[in-house]
């Protein structure tokens, strides 16, 4: 498992770099003009002003040479300036990935939970109500769209009951605490303001219930399918024989023989919505990597596009690393293979 690892993050670092030449020719061959982020329109038509903004940003050098800086750039920690924010790339994505981060987090914490425990009811009671109620869940989970739930749950209790909060990750009159994880729950604990660490709890349950609620309808399904092939193995009937407790057998035999699959989901999950979830932060004006990058697409901000797409490539590394270790606690048995 060691060589394993060590092999991975070998190869790693040439993922990445394949990543980053994909990114900069993508960003290179679009009909887009960068310069329309760059230069105000009524500068465009300027000759002198359109010269000067290419040769700061470096535009009037040819595709091998930009590429080549910026490669070489990267390995400083250097992304690029943006366009649209005329900050470096790097800290505009390390003051967002947090925000994201803890969303995400916060949303595959409903999702797994919700949805491993909604799939090994529907099959431990397999044709009963509570498995008729079970996948329809799941099929509203994969079947609403993320934009309509996210409006209709904020409409119903936030403006009708007003038992939760509007969007933001605090309450518009609260001071935000000093940034120090990025985190708003770390953040406000490590500022000693309980209050201020309820508000952000408060304001991260209408985003992570919608980001979650679609994984939770995919892992029921797949929990369910699974949990019913496994309880009718033989292993089961011998658990059973010998005396073991229902619980006992439903989980640590069966759910254990169920969690492969189960940990794929999860973890690609993750990874996808660390950078998908663009509609979510939209809607709860969230200030994470979704809008960023949805930001940078409008404005043609091909710096701030590469980071974005570098940082979700690595996450997708790294996730499908993690993910592969899991297996093995979750069942040593893939060990021996």
């Amino acid at each position: 498992m060691t060589r394993y690892i060590l092999r991975r993050l070998i190869a790693m670092p040439f993922l990445v770099l394949g990543i980053v030449t994909l990114a900069f020719l993508l960003t290179s061959v679009t009909k887009g003009d960068p310069l329309t982020a760059i230069v105000s329109d009524r500068q465009l038509n300027n000759p002198e002003v359109v010269a000067a903004a290419k040769a700061k940003w470096g535009l009037d050098r040819s595709l091998p040479e930009r590429y080549a800086i910026y490669v070489g750039n990267l390995l400083t920690g250097d992304m690029g300036t943006s366009f649209i924010t005329r900050r470096p790339v790097a800290q505009d994505v390390l003051y967002r990935l947090p925000a994201t981060m803890e969303l995400v987090i916060a949303a595959m914490a409903v999702g797994a939970t919700i949805g491993i425990s909604l799939g090994v009811l529907a099959a431990y009671f397999r044709n009963t109500v509570i498995d008729h109620v079970a996948r329809l869940f799941a099929l509203f989970g994969s079947s609403i769209p993320v934009f309509w739930l996210g409006l209709a749950l904020l409409y119903v209790f936030s403006v009708q009951w007003g038992v939760l909060p509007g969007p933001g990750r605090l309450d518009a009159r609260a001071t935000p605490p000093p940034m120090v994880t990025g985190f708003m729950t770390i953040d406000t604990l490590l500022a000693g303001d309980f209050r201020l660490f309820l508000d952000a709890v408060w304001h991260l349950i209408l985003p992570a219930f919608v980001l979650g609620w679609a994984v939770a309808g995919t892992i029921s399904r797949l929990v369910r399918a699974n949990m019913l092939e496994v309880l009718s193995r033989e292993f089961i009937l011998t658990a059973r024989a010998k005396g073991a407790g229902e619980f006992r057998v439903v989980i640590r035999h069966a759910l254990r023989n169920t969690m492969v699959p189960t940990l794929t989901v999860i973890g690609y999950s993750f990874a996808y919505l660390l950078t998908g979830a663009v509609l979510t932060e939209t809607i709860f004006s969230w200030p994470g990597m979704g809008s960023y990058a949805v930001d940078a697409a409008r404005g043609l901000d091909f710096p701030a596009i590469i980071g974005v797409t570098i940082v979700g490539g690595v996450v997708f590394l790294v996730t499908n690393l993690l993910t592969d270790i899991a297996y093995v606690v979750a069942n040593p048995r893939v060990r021996l293979g």
